[in-house]
């Protein structure tokens, strides 16, 4: 009983951290509430994130201010049509005074790696990203090297233009954890945003450190403990299951990556809300984040305007609450 009641003090505790480091985000960012957790759920739990809105949005900003607060080390990547994979995982230099080769570390040595368009690069360059975040390393030559660790991709796309980009394949998609789609600020939150950033104080806006990368693999470490009853596993599953069903709306469902990222997510959002254990609404809050991009629509959809997450909203409708 001793040991529970510790254990819920403990829980209490880290909510108050993370409740510290979203004031200390919010400093900079203003009204972009979901982005922020959902970034937060990737950070503890390691998995990488597809950010999809329009230009001015604050994605870029979100990221670098997150890195801060958390100490980590930061690298952006623009992607561009003539990008190569050297310059992201780096090359063998020839070094004539020695007449050796050396190797040059590309910016995908970092912690917070954010890879900015990333659907304006060719797929060579996107297989090399994402190649990285799979194995968790790189080859240089004969050499192989693990990256950094924490280590985080937060790849951004623009769903305006299509022309003279390369849309992710979706097989590639379902290497990020989540996808999210990006809204624009109320009308009092972008009031808020003018007032903060049409003074020239506004670059001079500083965050401080909340926690280290110690205390991120501590808490990685509990949301791993959490407990998830088996009746919310099998609701887990008889989601994910249904989107394997035949339908006119749906060419391929979610893959068995798709059923594990939901546990995660589900254990995470618990987590930052103070919880030791997994409710349905923490699984149903982070379900169309987890599922949007591995749900593979058929031509009938399309021509019906059905979206990803109208099929999620009915599969929510048809399964059973735990």
């Amino acid at each position: 009983m001793e040991e529970q009641q510790m254990e819920r003090t403990s829980f209490f505790e880290e909510k108050n951290v993370i409740s510290l480091l979203k004031e200390e985000i919010n400093k900079v960012i203003i009204g972009q509430d979901y982005m922020v957790d959902r970034i937060l759920v990737g950070l503890l739990t390691g998995g990488h994130i597809l950010l999809e809105g329009v230009p001015g949005l604050a994605k870029s900003l979100t990221v670098s201010t997150i890195a801060k607060t958390i100490g980590v080390d930061f690298k952006r990547i623009q992607f561009t049509p003539d990008l190569l994979p050297a310059d992201i995982v780096g090359t063998e230099i020839y070094k004539q005074n020695t007449g050796e080769f050396v190797i040059k570390k590309g910016p995908i040595f970092g912690n917070l790696i954010l890879a900015d368009e990333i659907n304006r690069a060719p797929a060579k360059v996107q297989s090399a990203l994402l190649e990285a975040m799979q194995e968790k390393q790189v080859t240089i030559g004969e050499a192989t090297y693990e990256l950094d660790k924490p280590f985080l991709v937060i790849a951004t796309q623009n769903p305006l233009e299509q022309q003279g980009t390369y849309q992710l394949p979706e097989a590639q998609q379902d290497r990020f954890m989540l996808k999210l789609k990006i809204k624009y600020p109320s009308k009092e939150e972008e009031r808020e945003i003018i007032k903060r950033f049409s003074r020239e104080e506004s670059s001079k806006l500083e965050v401080k450190e909340i926690l280290t990368s110690k205390d991120i693999f501590k808490m990685r470490k509990k949301i791993e403990d959490i407990y998830i009853d088996e009746n919310i596993e099998n609701y887990v599953l008889d989601i994910i299951f249904k989107t394997r069903e035949d339908s006119k709306y749906i060419d391929c469902g979610a893959s068995p990556r798709a059923s594990i990222n939901l546990i995660k997510a589900a254990k995470c959002r618990a987590f930052i809300q103070g919880r030791n254990y997994v409710v349905p609404d923490d699984v149903k809050a982070m379900v169309y984040d987890v599922l949007r991009h591995r749900i593979l629509l058929t031509y009938e959809a399309e021509a019906e305007e059905i979206t990803s997450e109208d099929i999620i909203a009915e599969i929510l409708e048809q399964v059973n609450l735990p």
